[in-house]
């Protein structure tokens, strides 16, 4: 157990009043991007508390789970931050530390009740008089939403839960939530792109970086915007070629796996478990069900040690090898973030600035890949890869820009001072 002055955002402020909901309430989620949501997150959208309430990532991280304990260096948090977070109204029926049947079950159930809410949305809005139309697009976007958070906990909290049951749900969901995002990320990559030719090939391009002459940099700021002139276009054409064909593909996929006995499998297996959260077996299931605060904390201090473990600021917006890192921290925020929901019963608005700038981070390495895989496209003009490798050097300055924002807005600043 934390003592006071190291507790950061998943423990219960001891003064609250938690068996009748009226002790200080927890505060609302601001609006986030995602997605991705995710986690998101491709993907994302606003988060807001659970229980029924629609939400915005399920991530998972994919490398093993971090040594339990608190590294060395483990920060403070900054004051009026989210480092003193008090359980909100939502943590009701019970009077000491959130446990399963008191916290976790309520806010699986409640998921449960949006994830079916926004499928029969989604039924209605791709009818044929519907089709096409934004109401399909936020019932799926609601539903990767929910999905997600039920994912998310199953992981976090897994030893409360039957562990046969969360691991099989969570596998299915992941699969649901990754066919759904597809075609909402290629969309978007595909406007972020275009805006982004639309403005590099202005009237003016961007000063040039780096210490050259000044001759030198406007003769070629003026050779560059002919050649970027003439090959923005074709570039866009390009892309908007490459990126709907695979927008198209996957919505195809997406339907096909909405009408397959896998997914029907998957919203039975979410029907009961709006009814009904399989409780574990054993006494040491009993235990883990009996407090949830270890596994949160156990969640919150993966994501503080993979923040502490970043690669520095000074390595250059175009080592690709570290945006691995960068993903895998964006994905253990989103754990975080849900069991923060959890335990505390709403969102932590101290993190929505920092996972706001990791799913700009994604984008933007993902539109850089998607202009550098252009670029490769067999006998195309030497204008157009000219456009398409200016246009992947804007996004990776976009990557750049992603981190920088979030060291600025991470509540925790002295872990980024760790080599």
């Amino acid at each position: 157990m934390r003592r006071p002055d190291q507790q950061t955002t998943t423990r219960p402020a001891p003064e609250a009043t938690l068996g009748n909901g009226t002790g200080p309430a927890g505060p609302d989620a601001a609006p986030g991007t995602g997605p991705a949501a995710q986690p998101a997150a491709p993907g994302a959208g606003p988060d807001t508390p659970p229980a029924g309430a629609r939400s915005a990532g399920p991530g998972e991280p994919s490398g093993p789970p971090a040594a339990t304990g608190t590294p060395a260096g483990t920060p403070a948090a900054r004051p009026g931050t989210a480092g003193t977070g008090t359980a909100g109204a939502g943590l009701t029926g019970f009077t000491g530390e959130p446990t399963a049947e008191g916290a976790l079950a309520p806010y699986l159930r409640g998921q449960a009740a949006e994830f079916l809410r926004s499928l029969r949305l989604h039924h209605e809005y791709s009818a044929p008089a519907d089709a096409g139309g934004h109401g399909a697009a936020e019932a799926a976007r609601a539903l990767r939403r929910a999905a997600r958070r039920i994912g998310g906990s199953l992981h976090t909290f897994r030893a409360a839960l039957d562990p046969h049951w969360a691991d099989q749900l969570r596998g299915e969901l992941a699969w649901l939530t990754g066919i759904l995002a597809r075609e909402h990320a290629y969309a978007n990559r595909l406007a972020r792109l275009v805006d982004a030719l639309h403005l590099l090939s202005g009237p003016t391009l961007p000063a040039a970086r780096g210490a050259r002459a000044a001759g030198e940099a406007a003769g070629a700021d003026a050779q560059g915007r002919a050649a970027l002139g003439v090959g923005a276009a074709r570039a866009a054409a390009l892309l908007e070629r490459r990126l709907t064909l695979a927008r198209t593909r996957s919505h195809s996929a997406a339907l096909q796996a909405l009408g397959s006995s896998r997914f029907h499998a998957i919203a039975d297996a979410v029907a009961l478990l709006a009814s009904e959260v399989p409780a574990p077996s054993g006494h040491a299931g009993r235990a883990a069900a009996a407090s949830l605060l270890e596994p949160a904390e156990l969640a919150e201090q993966r994501l503080l040690t993979a923040v502490a473990a970043l690669p520095p600021d000074d390595t250059g917006p175009y080592n690709e090898a570290q945006d691995a890192a960068w993903h895998q921290a964006r994905l253990l925020l989103r754990l975080h973030r849900y069991a923060h929901e959890v335990v505390l019963g709403g969102a932590d608005p101290g993190l929505t600035a920092p996972g706001h700038a990791l799913d700009l981070h994604r984008d933007a390495v993902e539109a850089a890949g998607a202009a550098a895989a252009a670029a490769r496209t067999p006998r195309i003009a030497p204008a157009t890869a000219y456009a398409l490798g200016v246009l992947h050097a804007d996004q990776r300055h976009g990557v750049e820009s992603a981190r920088a924002a979030f060291r600025e807005t991470w509540p925790y600043a002295t872990a980024l001072a760790a080599p």
